[in-house]
């Protein structure tokens, strides 16, 4: 083979080895997102693969029309979660975990322009027929009048009661998502002579935020006094460090590490999940006799809708709560909760 042949042939090699990514490399681009996304389109990527080794269509790298195809399934067929075909917010994240699936293997992503005027045909049939699945089912909001019928339902003699208390005046003061209240350490929360000086990891905008939360003008639902007295109790438990919200058994004491098949599992700090902590907004809303979706999300929107009616700025409470710049939710609770206070038909 001539030298110019050679050359030739290392250089594709090169330049077919620029286009490829290692197993680690693909790791490392889906630890970019958050773990709770990562596991719904795992379970949307499972499905995906399955529906095309039944229909002979290969899954990566997708055609458009294999998405179409696709899409064109899931509007039609039921749920085995449900017994009905996916709403269209579902059937977005499906595509969306498609797509990430493509680059994380590093692949062209596929086009998904079919796949979405099959979706635009779907929003538009179930809001002709009125069905419920066209409006998204968005968390009820947390506002003061209910964090207080909630905070009422809870023993805060007792280490549970305390913790509870905590993380439902907190979540609310710092409008955090429940992944980030669970992320938090003892050392994480500071007070001072103003209040509460919280470093919160804002794990969307990829940002640490020191957000200040004053003193409440009530000691009940005051949320650096709920801090305090966690932070007493679990002193007094011989927690010096470490977690700020952990695992508490059903007989009020902290929870032993959990094992499976005699391995650690969760985190041996005993730290609570994100869902634990959403379970306990949904408790308390049970226990106060409430109706509708009440999920970790309710504090972080009851903090929006209540700032907005005290006459906060849109940048203030973006700011205050980590939301983006123009995001589009903020503005949605903001629009809601203006709804009556401004509205323009007043006075017309």
């Amino acid at each position: 083979m001539s030298e110019i042949a050679v050359r030739t042939a290392a250089a594709v090699q090169s330049a077919e080895a620029d286009r490829q990514l290692t197993a680690a490399a693909q790791r490392a681009v889906l630890d970019g997102i958050p773990a709770s996304t990562r596991r719904a389109y795992t379970a949307d990527l499972a499905a995906f693969t399955a529906w095309c080794a039944g229909v002979g269509r290969r899954p990566l790298p997708a055609t458009p029309e294999t998405l179409t195809e696709y899409t064109a399934h899931l509007t039609l067929i039921p749920s085995p979660r449900t017994g009905r075909p996916l709403a269209p917010s579902s059937i977005e994240r499906a595509l969306a975990a498609i797509r990430t699936a493509h680059q994380a293997a590093n692949l062209p992503t596929p086009e998904t322009k079919g796949a979405r005027k099959v979706l635009s045909g779907y929003r538009q049939r179930l809001a002709v027929t009125k069905d419920p699945a066209a409006r998204p089912r968005r968390a009820a909001p947390a506002t003061p009048d209910a964090l207080r019928e909630m905070l009422a339902t809870l023993d805060r003699t007792t280490l549970a009661g305390q913790r509870d208390a905590a993380l439902l005046l907190l979540g609310y003061a710092c409008a955090a998502r429940v992944s980030e209240l669970a992320a938090l350490d003892r050392a994480d929360a500071v007070e001072t002579e103003d209040g509460l000086l919280v470093s919160v990891y804002r794990r969307k905008l990829q940002r640490h935020d020191e957000v200040a939360v004053p003193y409440g003008a009530h000691p009940g639902t005051c949320p650096v006094r709920a801090a305090r007295a966690l932070l007493a109790a679990l002193a007094a438990e011989g927690r010096a460090a470490g977690p700020l919200f952990v695992r508490i058994d059903r007989h009020g004491r902290l929870a032993p590490p959990m094992t499976r098949h005699g391995r650690t599992i969760g985190d041996p700090a005993g730290r609570i999940t994100p869902a634990a902590a959403a379970a306990v907004v949904t408790r308390a809303a049970t226990a106060a006799g409430f109706e509708g979706k009440w999920t970790g999300h309710s504090l972080r929107r009851g903090f929006a809708t209540a700032a907005r009616r005290a006459g906060h700025t849109l940048e203030r409470i973006g700011r205050h709560g980590g939301w983006a710049d123009g995001s589009r939710a903020l503005l949605g609770y903001l629009e809601e909760g203006d709804r009556w206070e401004r509205n323009p038909v007043a006075g017309l």
